[in-house]
C-alpha cells in the first residue's frame, strides 16, 4: 500500500476536479455557480489547494452529480 499524505490526496482531487470540469467544458464559474456560489473563489482555490483550500465530501458530492461523474473517480491517484 501506498504512503499518501493528506496533502497530496487533496492535490490529486484537485486535480481530477479540473480534468473532469474541463472535459464537460465548464469553466471554473461555471462550476461555481452551479454548486451555488457566487465566486470562483472555491472551486478555484481547490482545484489547486490554495492556502490549504480544498474539496470537503458535500461539495464533492455536488461536482459528481453536476459534472456526472462517479464520485470515486475524483479519487483515483
Amino acid at each position: 500500500m501506498n504512503t499518501l499524505s493528506s496533502d497530496e490526496l487533496y492535490q490529486a482531487i484537485g486535480k481530477n476536479v479540473a480534468k473532469y470540469r474541463k472535459a464537460k467544458g465548464l469553466s471554473q464559474l461555471d462550476l461555481s455557480l452551479k454548486m451555488g456560489y457566487k465566486s470562483v473563489s472555491v472551486v478555484s482555490g481547490a482545484e489547486i489547494c490554495y492556502n490549504g483550500k480544498h474539496f470537503n465530501l458535500e461539495q464533492l458530492l455536488k461536482i459528481s452529480q453536476i459534472l456526472e461523474v462517479d464520485i470515486k473517480e475524483f479519487l483515483t491517484i
